[in-house]
């Protein structure tokens, strides 16, 4: 006959037991972490890695669609070099637009890419996590070219988009000058924080109606009475530079301008002579006139021209006291184009004129230092443009009236843009 065991013994093998099964649980514990580190850390690399390839396939889509090209096949192509092949299987890429499970529903510029990968996991199918599933989803937009209005219509644009306080300034106004803007507000593109806008002594710039004063960086204001609206509105978004739309393609060919000195005209062509217009010239006949040196107007001079555009690759003077009364083509391919200068560009171009004095049309010049130091609206003279400048600065006493109508100035064909919005 077998003795009982005893209680010391009975005790030892059921601790055994409880101490197998923590084993058992533990061991589970460490293959659910084991699951968590390895595939959770998969399923983060796989999901960033999914977003890549999504957003590289949406600009390839828009980019191959704005081209007029198999926008569906180069985005499939796109997240194929980027691991996801369309399988059906482990992945699937889905391509929409409009897109149909974002904000952007029902607008045809977005396209949307989903991704959605399934990824085997090597421990997890021992706690019932056989697979782990990744869901991307990335916008793009592609904005077509679009004929329209340079700048969104301000009337006076800097597009510098760097300045400094004491030289090189963006917008500067001083002495007593008065610039009134109708039509159209000022836009100063420079992002100093402390003083993008400048004020000094009585300078005053006054937006009338609802055109706005934006300024990307911060202003320096002496007497904010003499701005209106006043606080203008500062750290706006900037905008490129250079600018994203196309400049314009203008110039004479071969012919030749020419000089009738029996009726003092000048015909248009190119004009290679160091000043311009020639001595005793006070009209231009219609046309295009491709200046090599530089325009300048001195006091006492007069100078008429209607129908007319002058790509200056000089510098620009004209005298306060000169009689200036130029219009821009009123239709065809530069219509509201009324002076040029090219980018590389980096002159002076100093606008004035006397009481009597009118300009009409876009005054285009993206690289030049702008100084408007004159024009007094006594009698009616009046800037019937938009100036666009790389810096721009008013100087002077004079009431200077800008007034900027789009239908009297320069539309140009507004460059495609492609965006990731998600």
């Amino acid at each position: 006959m077998k003795p009982l065991m005893s209680n010391v013994q009975l005790q030892k093998k059921s601790e055994q037991g409880q101490a197998m099964i923590l084993i058992v649980f533990s061991i589970i514990g460490l293959i659910g972490m084991t699951a968590l580190a390895i595939d959770g850390g998969n399923a983060y690399v796989d999901s960033r890695k999914a977003e890549t390839a999504a957003s590289a396939a949406a600009l390839t889509a828009a980019t191959t669609r704005i081209e007029g090209q198999d926008w569906r096949a180069a985005a499939l192509a796109t997240a194929r070099d980027n691991g996801y092949n369309n399988d059906g299987i482990t992945n699937t890429v889905e391509l929409n637009t409009p897109p149909i499970s974002t904000d952007y529903n029902g607008n045809p510029e977005y396209i949307e890419v989903i991704i959605t990968s399934h990824l085997k996991t090597y421990f997890g199918s021992v706690i019932g996590v056989p697979e782990i599933t990744n869901r991307v989803t990335v916008v793009s937009q592609s904005k077509p070219a679009i004929l329209g209005e340079l700048f969104d219509g301000f009337a006076l644009v800097s597009l510098a988009p760097h300045s400094k306080c004491d030289s090189h300034r963006s917008f500067w106004i001083h002495s007593e000058a008065t610039v009134v803007l109708e039509g159209g507000g000022l836009f100063v593109n420079s992002d100093n924080p402390e003083c993008a806008f400048i004020s000094f002594g009585s300078g005053s710039v006054r937006a009338q109606g609802t055109s706005p004063i934006l300024v990307v960086g911060g202003a320096q204001v002496q007497k904010p009475q003499l701005i209106t609206p006043f606080p203008m509105q500062t750290g706006v978004p900037p905008i490129s530079y250079p600018p994203s739309f196309q400049m314009p393609k203008v110039g004479c060919g071969s012919k030749i301008a020419t000089v009738n000195e029996l009726t003092s005209t000048m015909t248009p062509g190119s004009w290679d002579e160091e000043i311009f217009p020639p001595e005793g010239v006070t009209f231009l006949e219609h046309g295009i006139y491709c200046i090599g040196g530089d325009f300048i107007l001195g006091g006492g001079q007069r100078l008429e021209g209607s129908n007319i555009v002058l790509v200056i690759d000089g510098e620009v003077k004209i005298s306060g006291s000169a009689e200036i009364d130029i219009s821009a083509p009123g239709n065809g391919e530069f219509e509201g184009l009324l002076i040029y200068m090219p980018m590389d560009n980096h002159n002076i171009l100093a606008l004035n004129g006397n009481a009597e004095s009118k300009y009409q049309g876009t005054i285009l010049a993206p690289g030049a230092d702008v100084r408007i130091n004159g024009l007094d609206s006594t009698n009616g003279a009046a800037y019937h443009s938009q100036i666009v400048g790389y810096y721009i600065e008013v100087d002077g006493t004079d009431n200077i009236i800008i007034k900027y109508k789009d239908e009297q100035n320069y539309d140009s064909l507004q460059m495609p843009e492609v965006i990731l919005t998600q």
